[in-house]
């Protein structure tokens, strides 16, 4: 054995071991992304806020007008994750976190969860499931339009969300259909505005719009550099 080894050595061949070493994983922050746990933890996370507003309508401890708080407080956290969900990009090019990626359909799907309860809350609580008085409602004010709209187009964002979905349409109108979460984002925002110029309330206002424009911003400083 020792013979033919010896020989295969010499005309250039290579053994093979039986087990071959698993691949190493990426040390820091990228191998922790890549830990089988991350998504769990962050599906865990994400269920935090839902769970926090189901435990203070059960308990009555969401304040004097608890419809208003579990409409506002689901509103403000689908711009929240969508913040989180427009953030992955340009961190992935600023810390070299490029494991991020993995988990940015999830905080996209968790920004549509968050949108679906916003707007149940709003369906029920506020106008008693009343089909005709909710078309009525859309129509007749405006940042419920907008609000409204900005539902619209991310819906098919989150059905679309899938590798399926990326085969059938193609990568291309895939990217293009997915590029419609720059008109949510405008949307959402003037949305925000609208519904806090009635207390003139634009402190949190200024701060979202200030998130999403750098995030955005990054975005188009990036494509105009590309295309130099």
């Amino acid at each position: 054995m020792a013979e033919a080894s010896s020989s295969l050595a010499a005309r250039g061949g290579n053994v093979r071991p039986l087990h071959p070493s698993p691949r190493p994983r990426p040390a820091g922050v990228n191998g922790w992304l890549l830990r089988p746990l991350a998504k769990p933890l962050l599906f865990a996370l994400c269920l935090l806020p839902f769970v926090w507003l189901l435990y203070g309508a059960f308990t009555e401890t969401l304040g004097a007008n608890p419809a208003e708080a579990l409409i506002r407080a689901t509103g403000d956290w689908t711009l929240r994750f969508l913040c989180l969900t427009l953030a992955v990009t340009p961190l992935r090019h600023w810390t070299g976190w490029h494991a991020l990626a993995r988990l940015r359909r999830m905080l996209g799907l968790f920004t549509y969860f968050y949108v679906l309860l916003h707007l149940l809350c709003f369906a029920w609580l506020d106008m008693g499931f009343d089909v005709a008085e909710i078309a009525k409602d859309i129509g007749k004010r405006p940042f419920i339009l907008v609000g409204f709209s900005a539902f619209v187009l991310l819906t098919p964002l989150a059905l679309t969300s899938f590798n399926r979905a990326v085969k059938v349409l193609g990568a291309a109108r895939w990217q293009a259909l997915h590029r419609l979460v720059y008109a949510v984002a405008g949307l959402a925002i003037l949305h925000f505005f609208w519904m806090r110029s009635a207390k003139h309330n634009y402190e949190e206002v200024a701060v979202y719009a200030s998130i999403l424009a750098v995030l955005l911003g990054a975005r188009v400083w990036r494509w105009a550099r590309q295309r130099r």
